[in-house]
Order: C-alpha cells, then structure tokens, then sequence
C-alpha cells in the first residue's frame, strides 16, 4: 500500500486512504471480509449508521470515508461531554437492539457489535456512525451492553490515569443510563475477552478486576 496514506492503525488491521471518498480497512492477520460487509449492508437496510460498504474481498474492505473523529477524542477534546456521550452509546445500543438477528432461530436474539465503544464511533457530520463489525455476532442484547461496560471498565483499571479517569466518569455514566445486563451476560462477556487474541496477557488479567466495577441484575 505504498501508494496510499495510512490513516490509522488497530489492533488487527489498518486503514488506509484510497481517495477523497474510500479508505481500503486491511486485516493484518487475512480472513474472510465478506461476512463483515453482508452484516454492514443488512444494518444499513434497516437504517443503522454504519459505512457504505464498497467492495469485499478477502481481508480488504473498501469503505466509505468519514469525516470527523472518533467519540473518544471528542470526549478528550472536552467537544463532548461524559453524560452525552454515555447517552449516545446506550442510544447506538438500543437502535442495534432493535434490528432482528439474521440467522438465530430465537425470536429474542438480536445483532450484536461486541466492540461498542468510544473509539468505534465516530462522530460525523451525518450524525453518529459505528465502525469496526469484525466481532460482531448474534445473541441476548444485554451481552453487548455487558461488553461496553466491560471494556470500559478495563480502561478504567489501567495505570495511566489520562484515559483511566474519564474512562471511570464514563462507565458509572453509561451504567446509570443503560439497562443492567444479567451477571450471566456479564460472565459471558469477561470469558469472550480472556480468549481475544488481539488482547495482550497483561490486558488479559486486568478483565477480573474490571469486572467487579460493572453493575449487573440477577440472571
């Protein structure tokens, strides 16, 4: 990708500038993309902010480029607030939720992002858009609510206190607006992130601890 810019790097792929209107997202480790962009398409149907997806083959996504910045760097930048910005993640949540699951046989499951979180929205000028579906599958809506808290909670452990500060007002902010989930989802949740590869064992043996911050109902 020599003659592109790279725009910015994640833990599994990297994105890259095409043109005024395109980035190319490429998974560093390969894979499939195309389930990805059939999920991204699904969810755009049925009016769900998310990228124009423009082509999918192999580890490459093509999509579309988005103005703004994450909700992360707006929340640092002081441009958004803890309680809006815990507001628009439980919003963003509760639009998912409302979309049937394409595939489960369970009347109750619905699409889940399982990654919901500051640095996977983006703050444009078409109003909110989340990216990156690598994780997403099917399942309990609260499960998805258990994984924000989470991860939230996580950053809110580590040791440097630039991100562990607004990362702790944000969690007890999204946790007075959202729904608990069940201890059970929240169980769910903390085995799904001890067995994500893209998280380092440092990472990794924080999830405990991260989880005793995060509010649940019986279940």
């Amino acid at each position: 990708m020599a003659d592109h810019a790279l725009l910015a790097s994640g833990r599994d792929a990297d994105v890259y500038a095409l043109d005024e209107s395109r980035v190319l997202r490429r998974y560093r480790q390969g894979g499939d993309s195309a389930p990805e962009a059939a999920l991204m398409a699904y969810l755009a149907a049925a009016g769900y902010p998310v990228p124009a997806v423009y082509d999918a083959q192999g580890p490459d996504l093509v999509l579309e480029r988005l103005d703004g910045e994450t909700l992360l760097a707006s929340m640092l930048a002081g441009r958004i607030g803890v309680g809006a910005a815990a507001d628009l993640l439980v919003g963003l949540h509760d639009r998912l939720h409302s979309v049937p699951a394409r595939f489960s046989a369970d009347p109750a499951d619905r699409v889940l992002h399982l990654d919901l979180h500051p640095q996977n929205v983006m703050v444009t000028s078409r109003g909110p858009v989340v990216i990156d579906w690598r994780n997403a599958t099917e399942g309990p809506a609260d499960l998805d609510v258990a994984m924000t808290a989470l991860i939230l909670a996580e950053v809110a452990v580590s040791p440097d206190p630039q991100l562990a500060d607004p990362a702790r007002d944000g969690l007890n902010a999204f946790q007075r607006r959202a729904e608990p989930p069940r201890a059970s989802q929240l169980r769910h949740a903390v085995d799904l992130r001890q067995v994500d590869p893209a998280l380092s064992a440092v990472e990794k043996s924080a999830v405990g601890r991260a989880a005793a911050l995060v509010h649940t109902r019986v279940g």
